[in-house]
Parts: structure tokens; C-alpha cells; sequence
């Protein structure tokens, strides 16, 4: 156990929104905010392992020409400010493994999100950890290790983006970008009590893939505040030639700023079927239902309700599995990857065809069997998981099969929402006797980020979460 530890500056914890502000009004510089940055991940690495890869000169150059910007007077909503992207994205000069094992060739252009980041102003200062592929809700792979969660550093932050949730959780970064394929976004934003938005499928560009996981994933945005959150949504958001998916724009950063209004909320706690054994923790239940009674109390009408998802189980699996077979095919070797990557991608090569085409002619009939519940409610409150985060290592060693059946347990009600290519917003529910966070999730119909994103936002003025601090980061990881 290491005897120091990293405390963080006040700079940690600012946020996207005050940074931005900050070096518009010229109080500080995006070389100051990129090398603190830089510092507190190199201090955390070895603890959190969140990093896959960090741009260090790179991202110093692309600040210092941010500041010459700023001071021509230049102004762009993330102008010199630093962000982390997972490593499912491409930005230019960099490899896109994936969490996978191997030598992949650099890329040489970015993804449309990153060129939309980089748009906006933002410095892209790394690539964050995912498992093999986005597959689990853990962050771990013989390619790069153990990613931690800086609340607890003996348990998971969640997956599949758990490398950037652990680094905005410990203030190494004040945003990053994720991706949501089952819950990746959501999942590792509840476990480490951050604002984690899964948007309407195609409000982020998936190009230079036309959709990704055949329609289930898309990128999303990982803050400590609602505000952050929908900058980066905004920042992030849009269309290309090429994108399958193409929703009508929405102003996230305006939401966030508005009354909901008095809201019909439904309380759901009954997860999807799925035909394997799963039970809420009363922990979690007890944290959800204590965000229901708020927004009693905040005015809205709440009351018990469930969304009718009948077979939609079916009809995901082979979206995701024929997914990873289709990523399988970008890697330099697959004789490298887990064993349960490589009976997925088999899986999924007998599920497309035919099977995927059902599976997808499935999800009219599903949005509007789920949709029905949306004509007297407004809003679900669901949890994100069913568990409070698990230990590290909990699940690196079972067979795909367990490995399926301890998935679904912990987090068996984020997923449905993939399918159906539906907004939902993972708020901070409180965290257990042990300190461990939970999340609730605030789902709606098509095109409902502003109302989720006004809601959760007057739900943060209530409970105020973005005030609470996960320890500070020991040099070296406990038993070391």
C-alpha cells in the first residue's frame, strides 16, 4: 500500500462548463488546464488504469495552439478545453483497438465525433479503457489490465466505457466520450456517480461506421453535472454523409437550463425477461425509490408502471453478437482474444442472415408494444443496475455462459433501451452503506433528450451529487 497519495488541485473538479468559461474569459490558459491534466493522469494511472493511450505531446501542441486562438479572440464552446474519448473511436494518428490484444495500424482521419469535438475547441488528451470489443460491465483484458474505480478501488467501474467514467470520476479529465451498446454509457456512469446520457440512436455519429453493432451502440457523453453532460452532447452531436440514422437536432445545453415541468413518472423496477435468474439489490431499490419520492416532492405525479418489452431479449442478441463478429474481422489477431470474444463472433455468424433480419423487422412492432406506456406517462425512473459496482476480477475468469448469466444479474435493465434506439440519462441514485454508488435511470420515447436532460438537471439542484468527492488516488494500487 503507498503511503502518498494525489491530492487533487482545484482544477479537478471544475467541470466542462467552467473550464470552458474560464479560458474564454481568459482566467486561465488551455495549456495550464491540458497539463494538469496530463499530471493527474500520469499520477493515476497506475491505480485506475483508465487510459489506453495518452496523446502527451500531441495534446500539449494542440493546447498551445488553443491558447494563440484564445488570444486572437477566437470563441468556440470547448476552445482549449481537454476531453478523453474511448478507445472504440478513431482519432487521427492513433490506433482503435477496442480493448482488443495486438498491433493495430494508427488511423488517418478521425471519427465524425472526434471531428466534431475538435470542431468545437476541444484537446483530445487520450483513449480510454474498454473491454474486449464493449462486450462486458467490467473493464478489464489481458491488453491492458485492470481498470479501477476510483470510489473503490477493490471494485469495477462498470463497463463497457469504464475507462472514461473512472477518469471523470477522479477529476483527470472534467468529460469524456463514451460509447452505449447495452447500457456502456449508463452502467459505469451509475457505478461511479457520474451523469451519463445514452442519446436517440444517430443524434452522434458513428461514421466512419454508417451504425454501429447493427443500430444497438451509440456515443454519449460522461460528466459530473447535467450541464457538462449536454455541452459535450451538443458539442458532439450531428450527421454525415454515410450515417444511417439521422434524428432531427435537439439543444442539450438549452434543456438543462428549463423546468421540466409537472411530469407523469413511472416507477419501473421489473427488468426485461431474459430467462436467467437476476434480483435488485434492496440497496438499489431503496436508492431509486428514495429518487422517486423526490420527485414527488419536486411535484411530479409518480406512480408504479412497467413497459411491456414482451420478446425483446431475442432480438438483441443477435444484433450484439453478429457486432462483435463483424469487429473481429478489423483485428491483427484474433487467435489473441478472450475465449468468449471468440464464441460470440461464432454466435454472431450464426444469427446474422436471416435471424438478424428478423431481429431487426422486430423493433417497429417493440417500439410501439414498449411506446404504449408513454400515453399516460411521460418519463420511466428505472435503475440503471441491479447491484451496487461488483469486485474487480469477478467475472475476468467464468465461461462465456456464466459470464452472460453474472452480466445479465447485475445489469439486466439498461439494455432494452438499445433496441429500441431510445434517450436515457443515468443520474447518481446515493451510494450503499459501503460507499459504493448506484444510479437511476430517466428513459423516454424517441427524441426526448430535453425533457430527460431538464429533468435530471432539476433533479441535480435537488440532491446536489456533483458535490461529492471519491478519495484521493494512492500512488500504487492496495497490495502492491
Amino acid at each position: 500500500m503507498a503511503s502518498s497519495a494525489v491530492d487533487p488541485p482545484d482544477t479537478a473538479f471544475t467541470g466542462l462548463t467552467v473550464q470552458a468559461a474560464a479560458l474564454a474569459a481568459g482566467e486561465t490558459t488551455s495549456r495550464a488546464l491540458v497539463a494538469e491534466s496530463l499530471r493527474r493522469i500520469a499520477a493515476g494511472q497506475p491505480t485506475l488504469n483508465a487510459f489506453r493511450l495518452v496523446r502527451a505531446e500531441r495534446a500539449l501542441a494542440e493546447a498551445e495552439e488553443a491558447d494563440r486562438r484564445l488570444a486572437a479572440g477566437e470563441r468556440l464552446p470547448l476552445l482549449g478545453v481537454p476531453l478523453a474519448v474511448k478507445d472504440d473511436t478513431d482519432v487521427a494518428g492513433e490506433p482503435t483497438a477496442f480493448g482488443c490484444p495486438g498491433e493495430f495500424p494508427v488511423k488517418r482521419a478521425d471519427a465524425e465525433v472526434v471531428r466534431r469535438l475538435r470542431a468545437a475547441g476541444a484537446v483530445i488528451v487520450g483513449k480510454t479503457n474498454s473491454p474486449e470489443l464493449g462486450q462486458w460491465p467490467f473493464t478489464e483484458g489481458p491488453a491492458f489490465g485492470e481498470t479501477r474505480n476510483p470510489w473503490s478501488l477493490d471494485h469495477t467501474p462498470g463497463g463497457s466505457s469504464g475507462g472514461s467514467a473512472a477518469a471523470v470520476a477522479a477529476g483527470l479529465v472534467p468529460a469524456a466520450l463514451g460509447s452505449d451498446g447495452a447500457g456502456s454509457v449508463r452502467i459505469p456512469a451509475a457505478w461511479t456517480h457520474l451523469v451519463g446520457i445514452k442519446p436517440q440512436r444517430g443524434r452522434l455519429s458513428t461514421w466512419p461506421d454508417a451504425e454501429a453493432f447493427h443500430g444497438i451502440t451509440c456515443h454519449g457523453p460522461l460528466a459530473r453535472t447535467v450541464a457538462d453532460a449536454a455541452l459535450l452532447l451538443d458539442a458532439a452531436a450531428g450527421n454525415t454523409v454515410g450515417d444511417l440514422h439521422r434524428p432531427a437536432p435537439v439543444a442539450a445545453r438549452e434543456a438543462a437550463t428549463r423546468e421540466p415541468g409537472r411530469l407523469r413518472i413511472a416507477l419501473s423496477t421489473r427488468a426485461a425477461f431474459t430467462g436467467t435468474p437476476k434480483r435488485l439489490d434492496p440497496e438499489v431499490r431503496a436508492a431509486v425509490t428514495a429518487l422517486a419520492e423526490r420527485l414527488a416532492a419536486l411535484g411530479h405525479e409518480v406512480a408504479e408502471a412497467e413497459p411491456r418489452y414482451g420478446p425483446i431479449g431475442v432480438t438483441f442478441v443477435p444484433r450484439a453478437t453478429a457486432g462483435i463478429r463483424d469487429w473481429t474481422r478489423r483485428v491483427p489477431d484474433p487467435a489473441l482474444l478472450d475465449p468468449r470474444t471468440r464464441a460470440a463472433a461464432a454466435t454472431g455468424r450464426l444469427l446474422g442472415g436471416p435471424v438478424l433480419r428478423l431481429a431487426r423487422a422486430a423493433e417497429g412492432p417493440l417500439r410501439r408494444r414498449v411506446g404504449a406506456l408513454f400515453r399516460e406517462h411521460d418519463v420511466v425512473l428505472a435503475p440503471t443496475t441491479a447491484t451496487p459496482p461488483p469486485p474487480v476480477g469477478s467475472m475476468a475468469r467464468l465461461s462465456g455462459w456464466r459470464t452472460d448469466r453474472a452480466m445479465i444479474a447485475h445489469c439486466p435493465y439498461a439494455w432494452p433501451w438499445n433496441v429500441l434506439g431510445w434517450p436515457g440519462v443515468n443520474v447518481p441514485a446515493g451510494r450503499t452503506a459501503a460507499g459504493l454508488p448506484v444510479g437511476a435511470q430517466l428513459l423516454g420515447p424517441a427524441g426526448s433528450e430535453p425533457l430527460l436532460i431538464s429533468l435530471a438537471a432539476q433533479l441535480e439542484d435537488d440532491r446536489r451529487w456533483f458535490e461529492a468527492r471519491p478519495p484521493a488516488l494512492p500512488t500504487a494500487v492496495p497490495g502492491s
